[in-house]
């Protein structure tokens, strides 16, 4: 990594690869250069062509190191794709010491008991989030190190991926010829921008509606306790709006940023709105000329963004926190800036409703897309005197650790 606390976050998604390059200055970031360009390579938010995808961040990188005047040796990336998807485990271990305090050696041996087990041959774990200690059957311990038992059980979930798109993904990024300082879920890294300490430590979730996939990250005393991810998003709006007004992708695509919305009722809420959402709405190009109401494009958007949704309420529901989240809801991603999606989801899910933006970088727009990228540079760790720090002692905490156990994991891959 670049000396200076200068760090390079990489977002490579389905639709676009988004790069920051940031410099950390006391409590706050400082943005040297962003840029962003149309990816390929990517289905549903998994690499699945790392020639091609390798090529792109190789035209990326090379205009953001003009623009910045720093040369991208290393960067943080996300991964993402509905192959990520969590899975309950628990172990249990008999305390080493004979006077039974209750040392990290300990604390690591149960959670590495918890990895063991049985999933498919092509998935692997990615990392372990403990949910509570139970020491001699005291449950709710969040730090056992330093108590006194005989027992330790610890109750966790395990994120599980894909192993082949984890290796194309890496082989992309060392493809561009880029070292990689660490992996994060594009869920915690969007978390990490937008979700602040109190929201983690009395119960939030945010879902970031991506182009391809909906990703669903919740989080309760301070831990995450649930991640899930679904191969719907943004892109399936847009496919509707084509099909819908028989156009072309491109031309459906513009329509929705243009003139889309979520909500038929707030559009037609009073006389004045209901004549403005019968109002023909005329686009035009070259080859093409369409006609359509405020009202018959929300009729498409609407059901697709309540279909989605309703299967995070669903998901909510399933592990016990559906309409019991006080720190609400923040929505990110590309699909987070549709009108009155905020609205909606707040009617849906029955829960406070926000866009999430990143206020936390100096000279980065307030745009719900840009929370992965941002994360990516606000949850790193970076190099001091040759000293790892940043992950390992920033106050979000919940991705604590993971550089040094993914600097050992590449290893594999790094020639």
């Amino acid at each position: 990594m670049a000396k200076g606390h200068i760090v390079t976050g990489l977002d490579i998604g389905t639709s676009t690869i988004k790069v920051l390059v940031a410099e950390r200055k006391a409590a706050e970031w400082e943005v040297l250069s962003y840029a962003q360009i149309p990816s390929f390579g990517l289905r549903r938010g998994a690499v699945v062509n790392p020639e091609e995808t390798a090529k792109r961040l190789q035209m990326l990188l090379s205009g953001v190191e003009r623009d910045s005047g720093k040369r991208i040796s290393s960067v943080f990336v996300n991964i993402g794709g509905s192959h990520l998807h969590v899975t309950p485990s628990d172990g249990l271990i008999s305390v080493s010491r004979a006077d039974h305090i209750i040392s990290e050696e300990d604390r690591d041996r149960v959670l590495q008991a918890t990895r063991a087990i049985n999933i498919p041959l092509n998935e692997e774990i990615l990392d372990v989030f403990p949910k509570e200690f139970i020491i001699d059957e005291q449950k709710g311990i969040k730090q056992p190190v330093g108590l006194t038992g005989v027992r330790l059980e610890a109750k966790v979930i395990l994120l599980c991926y894909f192993q082949s798109y984890f290796i194309n993904l890496t082989q992309a990024v060392l493809g561009a010829k880029l070292q990689i300082d660490d992996i994060v879920p594009s869920p915690l890294a969007a978390a990490e921008a937008v979700l602040t300490r109190e929201q983690k430590e009395i119960g939030a979730a945010v879902i970031d509606i991506g182009s391809a996939t909906t990703s669903l990250a919740v989080f309760e005393e301070g831990d995450l306790i649930h991640l899930a991810i679904f191969p719907l998003g943004s892109a399936n709006i847009t496919n509707d709006i084509a099909i819908g007004l028989r156009t072309d992708v491109a031309i459906a695509e513009d329509i929705k940023k243009q003139h889309g919305s979520c909500m038929v009722k707030e559009a037609v809420s009073s006389k004045a709105s209901a004549t403005q959402s019968r109002k023909k709405i005329e686009v035009f190009d070259a080859a093409h000329s369409l006609s359509f109401t405020k009202k018959q494009l929300v009729d498409i958007i609407e059901p697709r963004v309540v279909e989605i949704l309703a299967l995070m309420q669903k998901e909510l529901k399933s592990i016990g926190r559906g309409e019991l989240l006080p720190g609400g809801v923040v929505l990110t991603g590309g699909g987070a800036k549709l009108p009155k999606i905020k609205e909606l989801a707040k009617q849906q899910l029955k829960l406070p409703c926000q866009i999430g933006v990143v206020k936390q970088i100096v000279g980065l727009e307030a745009d719900p897309a840009l929370a992965t990228v941002a994360g990516l540079v606000m949850g790193s760790s970076y190099f001091d005197d040759g000293q790892a720090e940043g992950l390992l002692g920033l106050p979000a905490g919940f991705m604590k650790g993971w550089g040094l156990k993914f600097r050992r994991m590449f290893r594999v891959f790094i020639p």
